[in-house]
């Protein structure tokens, strides 16, 4: 694995990015009038934001990999598992050409395995290959947990 992926939804971009800039010490890597991406060597982190998810707050989690292989072990590993992965598959997503594929830990938090191949011009539309998601950049609706679920 290459390094960990978080996307976050927010209701005001230049505000966003005022903030991380100061919590990372960084400007974003890429940046659109409603997209931006730190991709951080310290920590190793591809941390992005965006105005486009239905609700604001933490919209998925992933693993950015450097190759197929790596991408095609992740998924192997899952599947092993028993765990429901959606088909690895090409998109455009987050103004970025990527090969990739989406699961739910056991809390109903998404997660995106996936390659980056190249930069997009536009931000994305294509859809997911997974119950609740709206869209292969944004999560959707997760899975509820049973009744009898507690929280730590």
């Amino acid at each position: 694995m290459k390094r960990l992926h978080v996307h976050i939804s927010v209701p005001d971009l230049n505000k966003a990015i005022l903030f991380y800039n100061q919590m990372f010490g960084e400007v974003p890597t890429k940046q659109k009038t409603d997209y931006a991406k730190w991709q951080l060597e310290d920590p190793a982190v591809n941390f992005a934001i965006s105005t486009h998810c239905e609700k604001i707050g933490l919209d998925h989690l992933g693993l950015q990999v450097s190759g197929e292989d790596e991408l095609q072990t992740l998924n192997n590993r899952l599947s092993n598992a028993d765990i429901e992965t959606g088909k690895v598959e090409s998109t455009t997503c987050c103004y970025a050409e990527s090969i990739k594929s989406w699961s739910f830990d056991p809390a109903g938090i998404p997660w995106e395995g996936f390659m980056t191949m190249k930069d997009a011009e536009i931000y994305g539309t294509d859809s997911a290959d997974m119950p609740g998601q709206q869209n292969a950049c944004c999560s959707g609706t997760a899975p509820q947990l049973s009744a009898g679920s507690s929280c730590c």
